[in-house]
């Protein structure tokens, strides 16, 4: 199975944020010609939001059978359920209050509201893997959406921090987060690695260090976004100031 790693830059946010929107729509129609059933995985951040309601803005966002999809988070804040730094909270808002997805397929991680301790909600959700897994710790991801920190961080997966090494888990309970929230609930490297797809999505020029680093082949310790490769492809859609330093032979205007 080919790994295709391929980088995808538009012009500005509104711009990049209604491709990447039409390409997931497009792409998961696809997907469900082929099969009963897709499993996304949502991030959170401002350009991670600005995608989801540049779905729900679309005149194709009902050509979906959402019926048939599954949506899960790579990370979450471990706050209350209606605290605004939720990425849980800013996805309902952004699309899934509004489209017809059932409430059984929408997965969010345990909010403080639900389980108090951290590694208790952790380990709740690793369970939830499991139960979706048919036989595996966790389901078949067939589209992954990550942001990127200025630091190069995905999910809550830090540089330098011991969540970024666990390989015997699904998820992770983080307690020192060096951007608050502190305590955060993440999927692992591993799970992340497993999606057919990854896409990140990011914008600014306070991101182009991390992502010139991560593709000129940093270590995934130092800068976890180069560990970030999915199982058939991995697409970097970035804005113009995210792509400043870019190597040119990654960049592919006509990539899909």
């Amino acid at each position: 199975m080919t790994n295709e790693r391929r980088v995808l830059i538009h012009p500005d946010k509104a711009s990049l944020s209604g491709s990447v929107a039409a390409r997931f729509i497009t792409k998961t129609i696809d997907l469900l010609e082929d099969r009963d059933a897709v499993n996304v995985v949502l991030t959170g951040g401002s350009v991670g939001t600005a995608v989801l309601a540049a779905i729900n803005a679309s005149p194709a966002r009902d050509s979906v059978d959402w019926n048939r999809v599954s949506f899960w988070w790579g990370d979450e804040r471990f706050v209350s359920r209606n605290d605004p730094e939720r990425n849980e909270l800013q996805a309902r808002e952004a699309l899934l209050d509004h489209i017809d997805v059932p409430a059984s397929q929408v997965h969010p991680f345990p909010s403080t509201d639900d389980i108090a301790d951290i590694d208790e909600a952790a380990a709740a959700y690793a369970l939830e893997l499991l139960e979706a897994g048919d036989g595996k710790d966790y389901p078949k991801f067939d589209i992954t959406f990550l942001g990127v920190g200025p630091d190069g961080h995905i999910a809550s997966l830090f540089p330098g921090q011991e969540a970024v090494r666990v390989t015997g888990a699904t998820v992770v309970a983080v307690r020192e987060s060096p951007k608050p929230p502190p305590q955060r609930l993440s999927l692992t490297l591993p799970v992340i690695r497993s999606s057919d797809r990854i896409w990140l999505v990011l914008a600014g020029s306070d991101k182009a260090s991390a992502l010139g680093l991560a593709l000129a082949g940093a270590s995934t310790d130092e800068v976890p976004v180069a560990g970030a490769e999915g199982r058939r492809r991995t697409v970097f859609f970035v804005d113009k100031d995210a792509a400043s330093e870019v190597p040119e032979y990654l960049i592919t205007p006509t990539y899909y």
